[in-house]
């Protein structure tokens, strides 16, 4: 019998087999049963909880398979300078600043030079605004810093300090910093920031966690540092965590991950270890992605390999000599194609191992079919062809065109597992639905047709994306990502069905309720 039944929806399951329901039963934490309401009825166990969906729509939990949970939570309690303006941005660190107590960091993100005009900020700027506070402020890319004097003093960093192996302070014509960091040089500033009390993260991420739920995710797949697991631990041990998390090793510690055994899937239905993840170059925005030609007017820029090539094919085969996948962030098309080259190698010796590529951002046509050919995992985020499109244009020209090829890799046969990378970008997966149907930003940008579209896809293969994509990503697509009897019970309810209404509308379809193992942890009053 079944401890909770759910009647009168619009249920769209994504199994093939059974591809629309009204009613669903539930027992266990798992599916019993998909079909009409009365079959559904019948199986209703005394005292359970019947619900009555009153016509509201219901997809598979949807997952976010690339984010930093606590880089999500931290930035719920820092700065946020993502605005349309460099003023703007000065005001908000200057507020933040005044309710801060002196010598103590003020810290934020979310700043893109390119909406403010294309030149970097400068710590000259910061001084003017906040004197007495060490500032570190993360680029929306993540991959670029901008700091005041008072943080450069802390750090050592001067004329005289040399770039670090895979990164770059941007200098004056004297040489001297102008307060930007690039890449490997952000840890110069960011290791003389104290590290916050595990329980301070533990509370962060409890935020960010509800904050998912809200939105509709049932899983995410987190690519922060060990702290992170640390905290996602402490919260299942209270039994206080709300979704499943899939969690990423940093490179930095495939040596004790391998010296204690942990393989990719160990751990409970909550939380499970995931991929190692690595950096093969930088971003696009500060042109540090790793590019096979210059970038569109910087022709001798070709980026930053931020890894060196030897160190992650070697990190690649221990991993998966050791039973862990890896996932490795690759933007530019050298980058790409250097770690399709070290998985083509790894997976002759390995085969079997389900390793990613994320982000997957350019990507050379002589390229489009290798991931479905290696059976690599294209980890990759719609909400950035939105947001990038403009600096996709203006740093690649008509190289653009080789950009998200989301299209492309699907007709290839390859596995296509969405996230947001959040909080470079909004955790929403609505919009990152919307993102990847219509290749248009909310406000319709660039017209009704989107940009390039031809890699747009169908709301249903979208869908896909940010649920059985994610699932197979974790090797999970057995226990995920359709409503089919014995799956786990995560779902997604909505007040409007996304495959009934124009896509323009996706956004605006309403979270109404979330369920992780058939238990409510987001729900709307009425539901």
């Amino acid at each position: 019998m079944a401890q909770r039944v759910l009647v009168n929806g619009r249920i769209r399951t994504f199994d093939p087999t059974h591809p629309t329901a009204t009613a669903l039963a539930i027992e266990g934490g798992r599916i019993q049963y998909v079909g009409d309401d009365a079959g559904a009825r019948a199986l209703l166990a005394d005292g359970g909880d019947l619900v009555d969906l009153k016509g509201l729509c219901v997809l598979p939990g949807l997952a976010d398979a690339h984010m930093h949970l606590r880089w999500f939570g931290q930035l719920l309690v820092t700065v946020d300078v993502e605005t349309d303006t460099l003023d703007e941005a000065l005001e908000r660190v200057a507020e933040y600043a005044a309710h801060t107590a002196q010598d103590e960091w003020v810290q934020g993100r979310g700043w893109n030079h390119n909406v403010w005009g294309g030149a970097f900020p400068t710590a000259a700027a910061l001084d003017a605004i906040a004197p007495d506070h060490p500032v570190y402020l993360g680029a929306k890319s993540g991959h670029a810093a901008w700091v005041n004097s008072a943080a450069l003093r802390i750090a050592g960093i001067d004329a005289r300090t040399a770039d670090p192996p895979g990164g770059a302070i941007v200098r004056d014509a004297q040489g001297n910093p102008t307060g930007t960091l690039l890449e490997e040089a952000l840890e110069l500033v960011r290791k003389q920031i104290p590290e916050p009390s595990l329980e301070q993260v533990v509370a962060q991420t409890r935020s960010a966690l509800a904050e998912a739920a809200r939105l509709g995710l049932t899983s995410l797949h987190d690519m922060d540092d060990s702290l992170s697991l640390r905290a996602c631990q402490v919260l299942a041990e209270r039994d206080a965590l709300p979704l499943r998390i899939v969690k990423s090793i940093p490179l930095q510690q495939l040596d004790a991950a391998l010296e204690v055994g942990l393989r990719s899937g160990l751990g409970s239905d909550r939380l499970r270890i995931g991929s190692v993840k690595m950096f093969a170059d930088g971003a696009l925005g500060p042109k540090t992605a790793w590019m096979l030609q210059g970038f569109e007017g910087s022709p001798d820029n070709t980026g930053i390999a931020t890894t060196p090539v030897t160190e992650i094919r070697d990190a690649v085969l221990r991993a998966n000599a050791g039973g862990l996948s890896c996932a490795i962030h690759a933007i530019g098309d050298r980058a790409c194609r250097e770690v399709l080259d070290i998985y083509e190698d790894a997976n002759a010796r390995y085969p079997g191992i389900r390793n990613r590529v994320e982000h997957l951002q350019i990507l050379s046509p002589q390229d489009w079919e290798r991931p479905a050919q290696l059976g690599v995992i294209a980890s990759m985020q719609p909400i950035h062809a939105t947001s990038d499109m403009h600096i996709s244009d203006s740093h690649l020209g008509e190289r653009a065109a080789h950009t998200y090829v989301f299209r492309s890799l699907l007709d290839s046969g390859a596995v296509l597992a969405f996230g947001s990378d959040c909080p470079v970008e909004t955790i929403d997966p609505l919009i990152g639905i919307h993102a990847a149907v219509t290749r248009r930003r909310l406000d319709g940008t660039p017209g009704p047709d989107g940009w390039y579209d031809e890699q747009r896809l169908s709301v249903e293969e979208a869908i896909r994306g940010f649920s059985y994509g994610a699932a197979y990503a974790a090797r999970l697509e057995s226990r995920l990502g359709t409503l089919s009897p014995g799956k786990w019970a995560d779902m997604t309810v909505l007040a409007q069905d996304p495959l009934s209404i124009d896509p323009t509308e996706i956004p605006q379809a309403g979270v109404q309720a979330t369920l992780v193992a058939g238990a409510f942890v987001y729900r709307e009053d009425g539901v």
